[in-house]
């Protein structure tokens, strides 16, 4: 091919507004295309649209970078390929579009038309494929969003990231407001960031179940996927409100994303990493504004900010600027707000925790001897802690954590009489993870509650299971009953029982229900005066998914204004104040014990754990309102010309 050493390569230059060696590169490209390609008799017809299609949409592409004077909305890609590229009447001023180009469109739109069955259709869905097609720019916003929210999150950390995180991919759907290049970008985006910041679900493939490295990644692809759709349905919403109510519409942003981060969770059951998380870390009043409206509301006042500042970027007139500057200042005001709210205060009663943090492997098998010397690693642990306590008639109680020792109380004569001399002969109540009977000879994941008088009092049994590890969301009939023969299938528990340990009533969850926010709400709304979580992130190795899940604990306190304790296998074992201030923090794959004096304190029922998630669901009226508003009016306006 001769003409191959002309090919167009970009000129790396900073201004090639009326370069006319560019303009004319493009040309000789244009040319080359049309003489080796179409002219090929060999090709066929179906081969010559496609390259003629990609060739059109990258050389306009260049063009629009060679010229400046382009008007976007006359002269975009997409309406001179429609106008054909020949009309040289109508050439874009200051630019002279190259023979060749112009020759190279004329042939694309004959081959076209020579194409079996409707041609039209094709061309149509060519250019309204390109139409929506994310620019590189736009792309890059989209990516800066991403690093941006990534480095947010632990174990990165960088929490004040996050309230610049989205102004990248905002300031791309202001200047553009296309729901389909939004949507597209948001799904980008969000796949990326869930990919990578749960890159820890491969650690159990890869170190448990023996799936090669590569694999266990590749596996990941498709749940990242599926997250992802939520981002993107946050964006093209925002941008068709945008598209139909101009710029200021920006700030209907943080009632959106509020509103798809819920639907995550119905429909998903996962509201893992939501925006408002990243923040747990940043003690004071960051994360107050949770106690009236969850996670979500402190989501909520991110995204607002967000949406302020890419109105000061973006709008010049004095009038925007004030309303972004209220819109940043608001968010403040609200935490300061927060802060002091408090209602009926309730004096609790004192009570001595030793949470035990015992380290056991997350090996499946183990010998007799490996069994004993893990129980006797509990009992020294508590027993060691005990005896250290003050002699007096505060009630004690030790937590033993969610882990793989499998411990069974009803069918183990030999584990009752052990815990019960424990319970009796130390004057404590204990609390340990338990494998129990349920109906039809299915099983419970429980936690149970031993008195000082060495008698069982209690039992919770795990609401929410985790799907794939504790039940298999698939019918038997699609091969269901093999996968729960393989992983195992849990009865799930419908009771939100509360424990009484001297005069507190404590309400325990166990490992994932504290990423449910209605979980530990309907325990505090119940009359729980603290809250336990027993949990095992043994399987998922030393990643971020230890910082990421106490996180999710934070949350649960602040929100319900309730002390919470977490008890761990591995780590990281803590005590959170109500307020979400988190001390005695243990570290990671050691073996550990902590003793926490709770109370005397003041607790208040907070706005969340009274009347719940209706904050997100009126940001959800409104998102609906905003986006039946902008369709139908619309296509009323459509109608009216």
């Amino acid at each position: 091919m001769a003409g191959s050493s002309r090919v167009y390569k970009p000129v790396k230059r900073r201004n090639l507004r009326h370069n006319a060696a560019h303009v004319s590169a493009i040309g000789s490209y244009a040319k080359w295309v049309q003489t080796e390609i179409c002219a090929t008799p060999s090709f066929p017809l179906w081969t010559k649209f496609v390259t003629l299609s990609v060739t059109v949409s990258v050389l306009m592409s260049q063009i629009s970078t060679t010229s400046g004077s382009l008007n976007a909305s006359r002269w975009s890609p997409q309406k001179i390929f429609s106008r054909g590229l020949n009309h040289t009447d109508e050439r874009p001023p200051l630019l002279h579009l190259p023979n060749g180009f112009v020759k190279l469109a004329a042939m694309q739109r004959t081959i076209a038309a020579e194409l079996p069955g409707k041609s039209n259709w094709l061309i149509t869905a060519t250019s309204r494929a390109r139409a929506i097609a994310p620019t590189r720019s736009e792309w890059l916003g989209a990516l800066a969003t991403t690093i941006l929210l990534v480095l947010s999150f632990p174990n990165f950390s960088l929490a004040p990231l996050a309230w610049i995180a989205l102004v990248p991919l905002l300031v791309v759907i202001v200047k553009r407001p296309s729901p389909g290049s939004a949507f597209l970008l948001g799904w980008a985006s969000g796949s990326v960031f869930f990919y990578v910041t749960c890159y820890w679900l491969t650690y159990s493939m890869i170190h448990y179940g023996g799936i090669p490295t590569l694999i266990a990644y590749v596996l990941l692809i498709p749940g990242a996927l599926v997250v992802g759709i939520f981002p993107a349905f946050f964006a093209g919403v925002t941008a068709l409100v945008i598209k139909r109510w101009g710029p200021l519409a920006v700030l209907i942003a943080p009632f959106t994303w509020a509103t798809f981060e819920w639907l995550r969770l119905g429909v998903t059951g996962q509201l893992w990493n939501a925006i408002g998380y990243s923040q747990a870390e940043l003690y004071f009043a960051i994360i107050f504004p949770a106690r009236w409206g969850g996670v979500y509301a402190v989501g909520f006042l991110i995204v607002a900010v967000n949406a302020g500042v890419v109105l000061a970027i973006l709008m010049r007139q004095p009038k925007d600027l004030v309303i972004a500057g209220v819109v940043i200042a608001a968010v403040p005001c609200v935490m300061l707000a927060s802060w002091k709210q408090s209602s009926h205060p309730v004096a609790q009663p004192r009570l001595y925790v030793i949470a035990v943090q015992p380290n056991v492997p997350m090996t499946m098998v183990k010998s007799v001897a490996e069994m004993k010397e893990l129980l006797d690693r509990h009992l020294a642990l508590s027993i060691k802690a005990l005896n250290s306590l003050p002699a007096d008639n505060t009630p004690r109680l030790v937590v033993w954590p969610e882990s793989p020792m499998n411990f069974t109380y009803a069918n183990d004569r030999t584990f009752q009489e052990l815990v019960a001399t424990l319970t009796r002969d130390n004057h404590t109540s204990l609390i340990f993870n338990s494998l129990e009977p349920g109906p039809n000879d299915g099983s419970y994941n429980s936690a149970s509650l031993i008195n000082d008088e060495g008698r069982l009092i209690s039992q919770y049994d795990k609401i929410r299971l985790m799907p794939f590890g504790e039940y298999v969301p698939v019918p038997q009939w699609l091969g269901g009953s093999l996968i729960s023969g393989l992983v195992g299938e849990f009865t799930p528990g419908d009771k939100y029982t509360l424990m009484p340990v001297g005069n507190q009533r404590v309400g325990v969850f166990i490992c994932i229900e504290s990423a449910y926010p209605w979980i530990p709400r309907r325990l505090t709304a119940e009359g729980a005066d603290v809250l336990i979580n027993i949990s095992n992130d043994g399987y998922l190795g030393p990643t971020a998914v230890m910082r990421q899940h106490l996180a999710n604990t934070i949350f649960r306190a602040v929100e319900n204004g309730r002390p919470l304790l977490r008890v761990t296998n591995t780590g990281l074992s803590a005590s959170i104040r109500a307020n979400g201030f988190v001390e005695d923090i243990t570290s990671g794959y050691e073996v550990d014990v902590r003793t926490w004096k709770i109370g005397p304190a003041f607790t208040s029922d907070t706005f969340y754990t009274r009347h719940g998630d209706i904050f997100v669901q009126l940001c959800t009226v409104i998102t609906i309102a905003s986006l039946l508003t902008a369709v139908f009016l619309r296509r009323s306006s459509r109608s009216l010309r």
